[in-house]
């Protein structure tokens, strides 16, 4: 019998896909097989199994036995091979030798070996999987009934166990029917492109479309085309300048509505804090205590960071929680030279699992030291939300993390959200977002061909922060406030407060005037003095140049031109005087098809080597702290869809090596650069004290960071 399948299993065509619609009893595997073979104009192979058990039955009035099996697959495989012949393109096949098998194993506690290698080695590009969530059908051969979930599953387990391709066909006749021709169109495009079903199976539940990877195999190869600066944008020439009591007036325009809107804090959380303790890490792998002490290994390295580092020590909030554990863990601690201490000190901070530090997400570290107690960045965002953007005495915080940070962050909050609330009088709703397996990108080679792991899966890396705009499209909020985690303060939080809240009402400002240009848009009675009001509100009040074509366009033509310039989402950003810190800023710049706009830009994406490029860059007044205010619906109340104005071109191609392999990949536009390239922007100057991130340990030395 083994020689008769492995002879059948080589009769059919290797033309056609061959699509095997897998499952237990009762879950619509022949309607779904007769469903697809009518629209793609092919044939299906029935259940072989069914017809000759309904013989038996009927001639001797037994039921199958184990003896029934191998005769059931030979006859199975004989008439898919048939049918094989005579498909077009695709081949359904109500059942299969793998069905056999199984229910050989779970009826009979076994399955003889031949027919196991057969199922096992017999290929099919993709197997349906029929869900148990439509009616059992009873029959003179069906009684699986009461144990339909562990049937499902046992098949489910087979599938995995042998690593076969699958999707799990759920829902209504009509919903898996067309469930099924959109996975069978997507899985041609996989095959086409050169992957395997394998490798569509990975994708389709990553979410990542072929589209997708397409897009980035072609910017890995190609390159990405770099931003082309005009010039920075400076005060009076791209950046606004506002007053104190400018600011305090647009201020009391956004409080005087707040209690109508809702206003949601969107809070970047999801790295780690390995790069805040990047230099004492690199003490660590390099400081031989048993030859030198510290202060001949800073005099030897000439390393400025640790110096501070120490000379500060006791002002960081976690000084004492470390010292003590030392002292209960070394016994000799009394003993030690100054130089042991901070040894040990550093390497507590960074290794003993009660710390372990630079493998924590920054939000969950404390920050700031006060009187009773220490505030983690979570604790600080708390507080902000209740200052600045509570609704009806209620706020709305959202952190974007690393799933696998949920329970460091959950646990912080069930110790201090009750607290917080209790001292602001405002109830603050917290929840969180992941960043979607379907933004990251996929990996390469140095010559661009995609990487596999040691299971021949496909790698993914992160797409970078620019994911983040999906996460941000998800958000429901009439006013979106945006600061990074790390960019928290101990001491004038009325000042930030403020100067947040005037964003807000110079956004909210400009889009009462841009909602009512809008609906004048829409109105038939528009006229040219209408155009002439709204062009000069764009250029003077919004920064937006329109080319000299605009001029010589019939009038109907300019309303739709200043109707899609106008009816996009807004982001007011602020921005502080550049004192050298890295990171992007704001600048002019110019499209490739020369249309000219206010934008984000970062160092990487222009060419450094260009020297006029690279002065432009140097010349830049002032930085972005990643301080936005952005409002993402539009004059209908109608929430956009933010893909829709990112800048696909304005990604980053990321090298780095593994194990002494490069591995390139591809980064999405950033969330405040090309991930908001499209919107309407402007930049406010704020002072400095706004900006206050922790890059480094030592920035929590900063007054800022430091109780006065």
């Amino acid at each position: 019998m083994e020689e008769k399948l492995k002879q059948l299993n080589e009769t059919g065509s290797a033309k056609n896909i061959k699509i095997a619609i897998f499952g237990p009893e009762s879950t619509g595997k022949t309607t779904l097989a007769i469903q697809l073979a009518d629209y793609y104009k092919t044939v299906w192979t029935p259940e072989f199994a069914r017809d000759y058990l309904q013989e038996k039955w009927n001639n001797s009035n037994t039921a199958c036995t184990l003896s029934d099996m191998l005769p059931i697959a030979y006859g199975q495989i004989k008439l898919e091979n048939e049918k094989e012949l005579i498909a077009s393109k695709y081949l359904f096949c109500d059942t299969n030798l793998m069905v056999t098998k199984v229910f050989s194993e779970l009826y009979y506690g076994f399955c003889e070996p031949e027919l196991e290698k057969a199922a096992v080695e017999h290929h099919y590009d993709l197997y349906f999987l029929t869900d148990i969530d439509i009616p059992w059908e009873k029959d003179d051969l069906r009684d699986g009934f009461e144990k339909r979930a562990i049937f499902f599953d046992a098949f489910e387990k087979t599938l995995i166990t042998n690593n076969k391709p699958y999707v799990k066909i759920s829902g209504s006749k009509t919903e898996r029917l067309q469930k099924a021709i959109g996975i069978l169109e997507n899985l041609n495009q996989f095959l086409d492109a050169g992957f395997t079903s394998l490798d569509f199976v990975q994708c389709y539940n990553r979410g990542t479309t072929i589209e997708n990877i397409q897009q980035q195999l072609q910017a890995l190869r190609e390159g990405i085309e770099k931003t082309v600066l005009l010039k920075p944008a400076k005060l009076e020439d791209g950046i606004v300048s506002i007053s104190k009591e400018e600011a305090l007036k647009y201020a009391s325009l956004y409080t005087s509505i707040l209690n109508t809107i809702t206003p949601v804090n969107f809070v970047p959380a999801s790295g780690a804090a390995s790069r805040m303790f990047k230099f004492l890490n690199e003490f660590l792998l390099d400081f031989q205590p048993q030859n030198e002490r510290i202060n001949g290994y800073i005099n030897r390295k000439k390393n400025i960071d640790l110096m501070i580092f120490l000379a500060g020590i006791e002002k960081f909030p976690f000084y004492k929680a470390v010292k003590a554990h030392n002292k209960k863990i070394y016994l000799e601690y009394h003993n030690w030279s100054k130089s042991a201490k901070n040894y040990f000190f550093i390497k507590t901070l960074l290794n003993d699992p009660k710390f372990d530090f630079a493998n924590k997400p920054k939000g969950i570290l404390p920050f700031h030291k006060y009187k009773k107690h220490n505030a983690t960045p979570i604790e600080e965002h708390l507080l902000e939300c209740a200052n600045y953007s509570n609704s009806n005495e209620s706020g709305h915080l959202h952190f974007t993390i690393s799933k696998n940070h949920q329970p460091l962050f959950q646990e912080i909050l069930d110790k201090i959200k009750q607290k917080v609330e209790k001292k602001t009088g405002v109830k603050i709703t917290v929840d969180f977002s992941f960043q979607d397996q379907s933004t990251d990108s996929i990996a390469v080679s140095s010559d661009n061909i995609p990487l596999r792991d040691t299971n021949t899966n496909l790698i993914f890396r992160p797409g970078g922060h620019g994911a983040l705009i999906l996460n941000l499209n998800n958000l429901n909020g009439d006013l979106i406030f945006i600061k990074n985690i790390d960019n928290v303060i101990q001491n004038h939080s009325k000042e930030i407060s403020l100067y947040k809240k005037a964003l807000a009402g110079i956004l909210l400002n400009l889009q009462q005037k841009i909602f009512q240009f809008l609906k004048e848009l829409e109105d038939n009675s528009f006229s040219v003095e209408n155009r002439d009001t709204i062009v000069q509100f764009i250029k003077s009040k919004l920064f937006i140049t329109l080319d000299d074509s605009f001029k010589t366009q019939e009038l109907a033509t300019q309303k739709s031109i200043l109707f899609d310039l106008l009816n996009r989402p807004i982001r007011v950003c602020g921005m502080v005087k550049n004192e050298g810190e890295p990171g992007g800023g704001p600048f002019w710049v110019k499209d490739p098809n020369g249309a000219i706009s206010l934008q984000i830009v970062e160092a990487s994406q222009i060419d450094g080597r260009d020297p006029i490029q690279a002065k432009i860059l140097s010349n830049a007044s002032h930085f972005n702290p990643v301080d936005l205010v952005c409002g993402i619906k539009n004059y209908t109340g109608t929430k956009f869809d933010l893909r829709e104005f990112v800048d696909p071109k304005s990604g980053f191609i990321v090298e780095k090596s593994n194990k002494g392999i490069l591995m390139k990949n591809y980064e999405l536009p950033g969330l405040w650069n090309g991930g908001m390239s499209k919107w309407t922007t402007i930049f406010v100057e704020v002072p400095l004290l706004t900006f206050n991130p922790v890059k480094t340990v030592n920035d929590l030395l900063n007054p800022t960071h430091q109780q006065q």
